[in-house]
């Protein structure tokens, strides 16, 4: 889910949630391709990364489950975005974005210069090629942002920082939880949303809650915007919804990246902005102070 600053057009599919069930056959398992679906569950393919146990209870994880690409929720310059739900063979059924990272000679990495100071690789022939940009370079650029964005998701499933869960990963499908609004549709971004001056307050304070949390871990977004941060409904079903984090794979080392202050920075003046532009009392500078201290 790249940062685009254009609005999403997102599909409107049935009305789903996470805990919905609807009729659906039972069905032969020999049969292929699925009746009903684009293709079996990728759940049980050998080598695919699964995210952290416990499970969450409305992820389907049966071998017997099939998927079905409802259309395309977000276009990027790294990456397309889908809206796959996935069908047990009780008939129980639960929505996922597919996160599909392009073939390298298609990807347009132009923007990773920044984000890969600091990092340095095992194999010394993959430093060569990334640093003067050869093909395999250009490759192995982009499958580094495949799983640096996995590992982002799967490392911050424990921090107070809400993410979507990431359910698994191959060499060119990240799959994860959609981020919904309550009713099956797409959650809005920050950027979407009109909130009154108490649920300004109340999303305000979740930014800070967000910024302290990254730093804690001695890390910022790299990339952050009010286009990257979805709103979901509250966890205690309130009115004022909850910040979901997105688009991870740039994730900064503040100390080991030469420019990881200044992405602390921007990261914190960017959504800034936002809220002051909303009539927030924010502070920008003050905020990035009190990220500075928590760092580590």
């Amino acid at each position: 889910m790249s940062s685009t600053h254009s609005q999403a057009q997102w599909p409107e599919p049935e009305n789903h949630n996470h805990n919905t069930f609807r009729s659906h056959p039972i069905w032969d398992v020999s049969v292929a391709p699925p009746p009903g679906g684009d293709r079996w569950t990728t759940w049980d393919e050998l080598g695919l990364a699964r995210g952290p146990e416990p499970w969450p209870d409305w992820l389907i994880t049966s071998g017997d489950a099939f998927d079905t690409d409802l259309g395309v929720l977000k276009t990027g310059k790294e990456a397309d975005v889908h809206l796959i739900e996935r069908v047990g063979p009780d008939g129980r059924s639960c929505l996922l974005a597919a996160k599909r990272y392009r073939s390298s000679e298609h990807r347009l990495f132009r923007r990773d210069d920044g984000y890969q100071a600091g990092r340095r690789h095992k194999k010394s022939r993959e430093q060569r090629a990334i640093t003067n940009r050869t093909a395999f370079g250009r490759t192995v650029v982009a499958g580094m942002w495949a799983r640096a964005e996995w590992a982002a998701l799967v490392q911050l499933q424990t921090s107070s920082v809400r993410v979507p869960y990431p359910v698994s990963f191959d060499s060119n499908e990240l799959l994860m939880e959609f981020i919904d609004d309550g009713e099956g549709n797409a959650a809005p971004r920050l950027a979407q949303v009109r909130p009154d001056p108490e649920a300004l307050t109340l999303l305000w304070r979740q930014f800070r809650e967000i910024v302290l949390a990254l730093a804690a871990t001695g890390h910022t977004h790299g990339d952050l915007s009010p286009y990257n941060l979805l709103v979901a409904p509250g966890a205690d079903g309130g009115p004022h919804g909850q910040l979901v984090v997105i688009d991870l794979p740039q994730l900064v080392d503040v100390v080991v990246n030469p420019d990881g202050f200044d992405y602390l920075r921007r990261d914190i003046v960017n959504v800034t902005s936002w809220f002051a532009a909303h009539r927030a009392r924010v502070d920008a500078e003050e905020l990035f102070a009190e990220a500075l201290a928590a760092l580590y």
